[in-house]
């Protein structure tokens, strides 16, 4: 096997922290919000919150990222992350009391933006020595993991439902859980798994290089446009992730097709940079970002402008295939505007603006929902969202990268 090669499983194994950070504790939770909401007496609103709460310790946990990296060593910290993820969506299992669930939605958080961040610098970093081709698929393999999360949360997760007490398929051994309660405990299985994985993946990592002295102050400016535009994505992706499957649900979609949405949402997801890694390439990231974001707006609005089964499945592939890809887009800008000794710190201060606008984009979306009584006016506020980042990206520079030309390789 070729070190190559080499670099390629490592970055296959480690983006078991976007499996497990994104794929299973945030997005999962769209397969079980409709259930929970219903048996807990949520408003959308309320539903919306969980979320919120999960974007806020991710939000927090962005911001101490580095710091933490460089206290406990970027892998420790990165192993860490994914254990207190899964911990949490053990602990989300266990309670029906708002205030406890909304404990461990921030601190699933919190872990899972020291697994997200962190484990992409050490991609970043396994993949200095290549070529930037090279470099950019090890991040879209990194990334892919989100999509292998929702694809298996959307295989198991309603299957579980399925067999819950008091379904049609009533399977005994539940200890006295209900159904939503389930798919968390099967969710932090998953997790303990791709952990278990991680770990092994690391012995064949070594740290970033810690930003020397003169990289501890930096002009975030440099990556001002940029961070602004990734703020909105957070603001507008989020809430068709939320929210979807119990738009579906609305319109009359049953579990078994929401199941199979779901599959092919995460199939995309993980499929997406064979589509757009190209783009990314040629464009640089910023670019990237305003064509990829456009796109995704939208997939966004589809299924509330045709509200047609095709429709539905169409826009999942659209948002599977594109969401990802902004993230990769945003990656590629910041190790094309920064040096190395700041790829870190670029990441966590670009993720901490990701991380304000995916707080209040579920909340602000459930409110908005419930104020109109319409779950499909918060998919059109949130493609308005995202159209705006796509804007606000645009004055973004990166060396070698031309107004509207091709980027030249860094």
């Amino acid at each position: 096997m070729t070190s190559r090669a080499d670099r390629l499983l490592v970055a296959l194994a480690l983006s078991s922290g976007p499996l497990v950070s994104l794929g299973l504790a945030r997005f999962a939770y769209a397969l079980l919000l409709p259930e929970m909401s219903a048996e807990l007496g949520w408003t959308w609103s309320q539903a919306g919150a969980l979320n919120t709460a999960n974007a806020a310790g991710y939000l927090a946990g962005a911001l101490v990222a580095a710091p933490t990296a460089r206290a406990l060593g970027t892998g420790r910290a990165f192993l860490l992350g994914s254990a207190v993820c899964t911990a949490a969506l053990l602990l989300t299992a266990l309670t029906g009391t708002y205030g406890v669930l909304l404990l461990a939605r921030a601190a699933a958080g919190v872990g899972g933006a020291w697994a997200f961040v962190l484990g992409a610098a050490l991609v970043a970093a396994a993949g200095a020595e290549g070529t930037p081709r090279r470099a950019a698929l090890m991040l879209g393999l990194y990334y892919g993991g989100a999509g292998g999360g929702m694809t298996l949360a959307g295989l198991l997760v309603p299957w579980v439902l399925d067999r819950a007490p008091g379904s049609a398929v009533d399977v005994p051994g539940a200890g006295g859980l209900v159904g939503w309660q389930l798919g968390w405990v099967a969710l932090a299985a998953l997790g303990a798994l791709a952990t278990v994985v991680a770990a092994g993946a690391l012995r064949s990592t070594a740290d970033p290089a810690p930003p020397s002295a003169e990289h501890r102050r930096w002009d975030r400016g440099r990556i001002g446009w940029l961070s602004g535009g990734y703020t909105f994505f957070g603001l507008g992706y989020i809430a068709y992730l939320t929210f979807v499957v119990a738009f579906l649900q609305e319109q009359g979609v049953g579990l078994a097709t929401v199941a199979a949405f779901w599959v092919v949402v995460g199939l995309a997801a993980s499929a997406g940079w064979f589509v757009w890694g190209p783009l990314i390439g040629r464009l640089g990231g910023s670019r990237a970002m305003t064509v990829l974001m456009t796109v995704l707006a939208l997939g966004t609005v589809l299924p509330v402008v045709v509200a047609q089964t095709w429709a539905f499945f169409v826009s999942g592939v659209v948002v599977g295939g594109t969401f990802l890809s902004v993230v990769t887009a945003m990656t590629v800008g910041v190790r094309r505007v920064l040096p190395a000794g700041l790829w870190t710190s670029g990441l966590a201060f670009a993720t901490a603006a990701f991380g304000a606008g995916q707080t209040v984009g579920p909340w602000l979306t459930g409110w908005f929902s419930d104020r109109l009584d319409s779950l499909g006016a918060g998919l059109v506020l949130s493609a308005a969202l995202l159209v705006a980042g796509a804007l606000l990206v645009l004055p973004q520079r990166e060396p070698g990268t031309a107004r509207g030309g091709p980027a030249s390789d860094p």
